[in-house]
This record gives structure tokens, sequence and C-alpha cells, in this order.
């Protein structure tokens, strides 16, 4: 019997799955780091008191993100685990874990009882919740960029690979959109008792949603082949650190800024704007909401462009402007002036964006096939822990110390410049991996 297929009805069946796996890691990513960002945003406004009471306000604020730095701490070891069997196994039984992990620590954390109630096992738990949800998180990136670059057209991976990372600034909007009303129209008790939770619960319906559409995603041609060439010995974590681990290292550092900047940008300054400038709860979250479409079409443009003129390219001139942006944030932010706080955010949104739109596909390029969720992974997660884990204590802790923003706006422009010259070091994919 043969085949009735025609080279058309192939292309057609290749871009339906290379769009399907494209949504699927959209969604399912943006819903991750809803989960994720939700906590940056408690943790900026009203953890530290409803878990770490009798400290001060400065005390229970570095406590709150200490806890957010946990996750963080996490992320790595679900890229290490997540990432051994996504390449010996496969990347969609991986996407599908680390979302129930995500899903259901975000749940927990909405349901448990605060110091009040239970004492000190409520700081404890809340910490377990959070090293889970880092877990989670640390295992969704790479399954969610290779499963949308190796699906990808040819000569479009640095586009398709940017819908993961569009993903990312798609969470932070959903989070604040649901935070805004609750800012607007809660008076600060019943925000602080009960209100604070409901972003937490909302949950549970995205994570379903994001769950439906991950099971019907299958596995590319490029992860299929490569399962079957790979010597069954492998181990995939082995073969990085041995082989790549210089490769892992530029990489994580060409993170740290994006990642360090945005997490400060997105949780940080909620509560220096509240504190320090004397804005509102609704007036800040405003902001980060106005802001993040900005984001996203930063990573749309410069993703786009990486598929022309080369992704390191790309990756230099966003970080070059990345620098000017970060010693622009904070004397903009500092005028107290709305129009010239929006622009700031808008800026710095965008520059992070056209930072991030590369990425993608650049990281899955670094790595061939058999072990690319391994090493992509441990380069991403490296990143992420001396960037956005460290940011926000950072950040508290220098204006706290020379009490002024000028210290903050250093060690942005530091992390931007040491993402710059790492960037300029980390050495162009070969043609093979490209190809893999």
């Amino acid at each position: 019997m043969t085949s009735t297929a025609t080279p058309h009805t192939v292309r057609a069946a290749a871009s339906a799955k290379a769009r399907k796996a494209a949504l699927g890691s959209f969604v399912g990513t943006a819903i991750e780091w809803y989960d994720f960002f939700i906590y940056g945003t408690a943790a900026a406004l009203v953890l530290g008191t409803q878990f770490f009471p009798g400290t001060s306000e400065l005390a229970g604020t570095l406590a709150a993100f200490a806890t957010l730095a946990v996750g963080f701490i996490a992320r790595p070891i679900g890229g290490i685990v997540m990432g051994h069997f996504g390449d010996r196994i496969g990347r969609k039984s991986m996407l599908v874990l680390s979302l129930l992990l995500m899903g259901g620590a975000t749940v927990a954390i909405g349901l448990l009882p605060n110091y009040d109630s239970i004492g000190v096992f409520a700081p404890i738990l809340l910490v377990t919740f959070r090293f889970i949800q880092g877990l989670g998180v640390g295992g969704e990136w790479g399954g969610a960029v290779l499963v949308a670059t190796e699906n990808a057209p040819a000569g479009k991976k640095g586009l398709y690979g940017a819908a993961p990372q569009i993903g990312v600034p798609a969470g932070v909007l959903m989070a604040n959109l649901v935070y805004l009303p609750l800012a607007a129209f809660m008076d600060d008790s019943t925000f602080n008792s009960w209100g604070w939770r409901i972003p937490f619960l909302l949950s549970a319906v995205l994570v379903g949603v994001a769950m439906w559409i991950r099971l019907g995603l299958e596995e590319s041609d490029e992860f299929t082949a490569s399962k079957d060439d790979a010597p069954a010995e492998t181990l995939p974590i082995l073969e990085v650190l041995t082989k790549h681990w210089k490769t892992v290292l530029l990489a994580g550092g060409t993170f740290i800024a994006t990642n360090g900047i945005a997490y400060a940008y997105m949780v940080y300054v909620l509560k220096y704007g509240e504190k320090e400038l004397g804005f509102s709860k609704t007036t800040m979250l405003f902001l980060l909401i106005a802001s993040c479409p900005f984001w996203m079409a930063g990573m749309a443009f410069s993703a786009h462009k990486s598929d022309s003129i080369g992704r390191r390219t790309v990756y230099i001139r966003s970080s070059i402007a990345l620098v000017v942006a970060a010693a622009a944030f904070f004397p903009l932010m500092d005028t107290a002036i709305i129009p010239a706080m929006l622009f700031a955010m808008i800026g710095l949104g965008f520059t992070l964006g056209c930072c991030a739109g590369p990425q993608s596909a650049l990281f899955a390029e670094l790595f061939p096939a058999h072990i690319r969720y391994s090493g992509a992974s441990l380069g991403y997660q490296i990143g992420a822990i001396l960037g956005g884990g460290l940011a926000p204590m950072i950040a508290t802790a220098l204006f706290a110390g020379f009490g002024t923003s000028l210290a903050i706006t250093v060690y942005f422009v530091g992390i931007a410049v040491i993402s710059l010259v790492s960037i300029l070091l980390l050495p162009e994919p070969s043609a093979a991996q490209k190809a893999s």
C-alpha cells in the first residue's frame, strides 16, 4: 500500500506541529512563570508580615526576599534532574512534571496558614513549597525552549524559540493583572489577611488548561534521532560538565544581567516605588503592567532579527543597550514623575526583551542534541541564581546601606557589563550543533 502524502501535506503537517509546539511552550511557560512571579509580588507586598512577624519592616522584607531566593537555589537541581531525563526519555514528560510540581506548590502556598496560626511551621513550609516551585521552574525553561526550537521550521528557530521567552513577561502580566484589582479594591487589612491568597489558588485552573495542551505535544524528529544515535551509557550532565563546562559558565554569565535586572525591575521596584517614592501599590502595578507588552515586543523583534543577522550579533547589541538602560533607570524613576517613570519602565522592559529574544535558540545551538536539555538548562539556571535569585535582596540591602538608588544603579551596570563580556567571549555554535 503506497503513501498518499504529498510534499505539500508533509510541509503542512510539519508546520502545524511547529505551531502546536510553540503554543504549548508559550502557554505552559506563561502559567509556570505566573506561579513563580505571584510569589515575587507577594514577597514584596505581604509575605514579610504574614510569615515573619515580630521583625522590623526591613528585616521582614529581606526574609521574604530570601525565601524568593530559595526558589532560585532549587532551580539548577530541577534543571539537572529533569535535564537528564529530558535528554534520555523525552522533553514532553519533563514538561508535564514541571507543571505539576509548580502548580501543586503554588496552590499549597495559597492554602498555607500564616505564622499566627501555626507558628514556626509556617515559614518552614513556605520555604519548602518555594523550593518545590524552584524545582518545577528549573526543569521548565530547557524543555519548553527545546520543544519550540527543535520543531521550528528551517530558518525560524530564533522566532519560534522566542515563544517560551515571551511566556515569561506574559506570566508577569497575568500575575499583576490579578493583583491589580485586589490591591485597588481591597483595604490593606483584607488584602493582608486573605486577599493575597487568591492569585495562588487561581493557579489550579490555569495549570489544568496548560496540562491539557501539553499532553497533546509530540517529541521532535530531531530529538528522536539523537536518542537513537546517543550511546546507551551516556550520562548527559556528566558530559556537559566535563566537555562543555566553559560554555555553560559563559552562557550563565550572559544571563546574569537579563535575569537579575528583570527581577529587581519586577519585584524590588514595587516595594521601592511604594516605600521610597510614596506611590500606591496600584500605581506601581500599573506601571509594570504597562511595560510588559513592550518587553514582549522586544523579545519578538530581537528573536526575528537573530534568524537573519545572527544570535551573537543581536545579543551583543542588546547587551550594550542594557548597560545604558541600566544606568538610566533609577535616575528616571527617582524623578517621581509618572511619565518619566513609565518611560523608564518601558525602556528597560524593551531592552531586557531584546536581550532575551535570541537566547532560546542561542543556548540550544551551543550543545549537541543528546545533551541539549541538560546543557541549556544548567547554563540558564546558573545565570538565574547569580542574577534574579539575589537581585531583590541585594537591591534592598544596598539602598538600606547607602540610602541612595545610585548604589543600585552601580550594581545594575556592573552585572550588565559582566553579561556583555560573557557574550563577547562565548564562541559561535558549531555548524554541526546548529544543524543537529
